[in-house]
């Protein structure tokens, strides 16, 4: 007999098929190879604008077609949705940089660098840009060619001689920027007796693994880093072949400048490396071109995004004679997120990545969300009235509704405090802390507050925090308790509870109206226990509305507007229900879960309970794990926190 898991996972099996296909389609490459003038005949002709683009131009072009859309005035690109959140401000300064590039101002003649602290999103943003070019180039849209066998991966249009590109211009509506490659030179003379229009010519894919229109340097120890690692060198063993250590087939054209030409180059912890390394990507950046010894200028076309940490940033500017380099630099900032909710995002993330032994851990609804909660108060700098501000800035920061700030403060605060994010714990750290609690306790389900002694345990065994910060993050480990898991842990239970007690919360809000319409009629009701005539009980009414902060003077109005609505539902012919006055609904709820602590305190009572009770709690635990998140385990650590919470209230 299948199972309807069984048939869950056939359903995905084929949908993760048809998306496949539907992949291929898509991408669909078509190899195209001839002469330069079958190119400029059909490519150029069909598409002169695409053909001739520039490297910014080409990661425009596939910013746009990976998907942007305008939300409320932002310009969010679809490319970094699914794997970078919290971040969208260094995102969105990304892709303006890229748009005015494209446009051909001078932002397109700076490096661009990525600075923020470790784990903060910059290596991530820059692996998406590359895959996305990776997979745009084999779309019909980002088609792009090159003069086959070429080095750098050159465009065509470079043969096209300097007399003739201003006709060029005029005929196809393009510029001709560049020069012929050293190599392609020497090929033009010597194999095709310098006829350019049989030079071949192909279309190529972008392939990071391929060395093909992206490279990626990372510094090694600076005392033996070679800029050869960046340009090349003279090949020893092609020089007696050709007799010349001066001819273009007796270098190497293994650098990682060389694989970027057309497209992008990743210079990983850029600010590590010798100054003459960065005077040479500079020179690139605002020349486009590089110098090496026996060649003349060499031109490149490629795009150089770096990224650095703060530590090493600091550093650089401390000496003076960097000014000059920074003044060729557009500097983005990436942060850590201040958003708890887009922190969750990222752990989650992060967590779907993970070993299968790791994901099939069952962490209960908080976990992710109260760890959060406390990394991002370690990112924030305290106001004077400390514990009580910081709790309201971790909300206002998450677009939450807080007595006493509106959210056009929320601006001004970060204004007010640039380096809030640029410091305190990371992702990495929390996620750590997380795979030690699943490890040391093999477990099988955490709780928030198993999280929360693995995060204070981490903290005391980090020898790289000061005592005095191990404090504060510990303190601020116990305000993300009391604060935020506290408050969400018992509205799970006060809700999973009131749902299990419908019928009797009906009936107390039968008894509330009751009350209030003898109360306002000035009569006596009927007691349903005793059958004889009373006052109405003013101080149940009274005991429902404090719940919701109804004051004594307001109460009489309160009243008739609960009365007038249920006329409105009588006349109508509906039944006044809880769904028909919020207010009362939340008081009526919160008055029930108060008369039921007794309830609850019997689930970790060392008395056992009797039938009825154990039934009444079988039913909330039950509903916690169908509709809330927790599985049994947490679901029942849950019940017994929220009555340790209660009996000390």
């Amino acid at each position: 007999m299948t199972t309807q898991s069984e048939v869950n996972r056939t359903e995905q099996q084929e949908d993760l098929l048809k998306s496949l296909v539907a992949f291929t389609q898509d991408h669909r490459a078509v190899y195209w190879s001839g002469t330069l003038s079958s190119f400029l005949e059909r490519v150029m002709t069909a598409n002169p604008q695409g053909a001739a683009r520039t490297s910014h131009q080409y990661m425009w072009d596939m910013i746009r077609w990976m998907g942007c859309e305008d939300e409320s005035g932002n310009f969010r690109c679809k490319l970094f949705d699914q794997e970078l959140f919290g971040v969208d401000e260094a995102i969105g300064r990304v892709v303006d940089y890229f748009k005015a590039a494209a446009a051909g101002s001078e932002v397109g003649r700076r490096l661009l660098l990525l600075l923020g602290p470790p784990s903060g999103g910059k290596s991530t943003l820059v692996i998406l840009l590359k895959r996305g070019l990776e997979e745009y180039s084999r779309t019909e849209e980002g088609a792009i060619y090159a003069i086959q066998g070429c080095p750098v991966h050159e465009s065509p249009l470079h043969l096209v001689p300097h007399s003739l590109r201003p006709r060029f211009r005029e005929t196809y509506g393009v510029e001709i920027t560049g020069e012929v490659c050293p190599h392609c030179r020497s090929r033009l003379e010597h194999d095709y007796s310098g006829d350019f229009l049989r030079m071949p010519v192909e279309r190529i894919f972008i392939s990071e693994a391929g060395r093909v229109g992206i490279g990626t340097y990372a510094p090694h120890d600076p005392t033996t880093a070679d800029l050869a690692d960046l340009v090349g060198s003279v090949d020893l063993s092609k020089v007696a072949q050709y007799g010349d250590e001066g001819d273009p087939r007796a270098w190497s054209w293994s650098g990682a400048v060389y694989a970027a030409s057309r497209g992008m180059l990743e210079m990983i912890e850029i600010l590590k490396v010798k100054r003459e390394f960065l005077y040479l990507l500079l020179t690139l950046t605002q020349e486009r071109n590089v110098k090496v010894s026996r060649f003349p200028l060499i031109y490149l076309d490629e795009t150089i995004l770096a990224h650095t940490n703060l530590a090493e940033f600091r550093k650089f500017l401390q000496e003076s004679e960097n000014e000059a380099l920074l003044d060729r630099m557009v500097i983005i900032q990436v942060p850590y997120t201040l958003n708890y909710k887009d922190e969750a995002r990222i752990y989650k993330k992060l967590i779907s990545s993970a070993a299968p032994a790791f994901r099939q851990v069952h962490l209960d609804p908080h976990v992710l969300h109260a760890a959060a909660v406390f990394a991002i108060m370690t990112r924030l700098h305290e106001a004077d009235d400390k514990e009580l501000e910081l709790g309201k800035k971790v909300r206002v920061y998450a677009n939450e509704e807080v007595e006493g700030y509106a959210h056009a403060e929320t601006e001004r605060m970060r204004q007010r405090m640039p380096e809030e994010g640029l410091a305190g714990i990371s992702p990495r750290f929390v996620i750590n802390a997380l795979s030690n609690a699943i490890i040391q306790n093999n477990a099988r389900s955490l709780t928030t507050m198993d999280v929360l002694l693995a995060l204070k345990d981490a903290i005391d065994n980090d020898a790289r925090i000061d005592p005095k910060r191990k404090r504060k993050w510990i303190d601020y480990l116990v305000l993300a308790r009391k604060d935020f898991y506290n408050r969400w842990v018992k509205e799970d239970v006060h809700k999973a509870l009131f749902v299990s007690f419908e019928q009797e919360a009906q009936d107390l809000l039968d008894k509330y109206l009751d009350e209030v319409e003898a109360m306002l009629d000035n009569r006596q009701i009927k007691d349903p226990i005793t059958n004889e005539e009373r006052r109405p009980d003013e101080r149940f009414l009274r005991a429902v509305e404090e719940k919701i902060h109804i004051s004594d003077s307001g109460k009489q109005s309160f009243r008739q507007e609960v009365v007038r609505k249920a006329m409105g539902a009588y006349k109508r012919g509906e039944k006044f229900t809880l769904d028909s006055h919020a207010q009362l609904h939340n008081a009526v709820q919160q008055y029930l879960f108060e008369q039921r602590r007794d309830v609850l305190r019997l689930v970790s009572s060392s008395t056992r309970p009797d039938e009825e009770v154990r039934q009444k709690i079988s039913v909330v635990e039950k509903r916690l794990v169908d509709e809330y998140g927790y599985d049994s385990h947490s679901a029942r650590e849950a019940l017994n926190y929220v009555t340790t919470l209660m009996a000390q209230e």
